[in-house]
């Protein structure tokens, strides 16, 4: 079992570095162009909401976001831990299949890339921990 923590500043420009952290490690772990790609999907829509809404509501404009990537050997947890506005994701409403068979401008918004997320990864988990948001995601390889 391996474990890597980089810090990226919590700004739109820094979800391609993620990603790419990401891809090194989960594509040397063994996962698959496809099981990558679900799971850059399941970090941009979560990273995207710490940094657009997030450290914006806590009024911080300086935010940071630690990625924590452990390698074991059948599953690959990546932990995005941040000091912005506490929000569980697993407890925000979702899209009701209702809602998704609406045409786009009836439906309510949000919830649709946290539903994203959770589809992509074989697990999404939430923690608030010593003042920190943890989103952790675990995927099967």
């Amino acid at each position: 079992m391996s474990t890597e923590t980089q810090t990226f500043n919590a700004v739109v420009d820094e979800l391609e570095p993620i990603r790419d952290f990401v891809t090194e490690k989960a594509l040397a772990a063994g996962a698959d162009n496809r099981k990558n790609y679900a799971l850059c999907l399941a970090i941009d829509e979560i990273a995207t909401n710490i940094m657009r809404y997030g450290y914006p509501l806590a009024g911080i404009t300086d935010g940071k976001i630690d990625v924590t990537i452990t390698t074991g050997e059948n599953t690959l947890t990546i932990i995005l831990e941040d000091s912005a506005v506490p929000f569980d994701p697993m407890h925000h409403m979702l899209p009701t299949d209702d809602d998704l068979n609406k045409p786009l401008e009836d439906r309510p918004i949000g919830g649709l890339g946290i539903m994203l997320a959770q589809q992509s990864v074989d697990e999404l988990k939430y923690e608030y921990v010593n003042s920190k948001n943890r989103n952790i995601f675990i995927v099967n390889i």
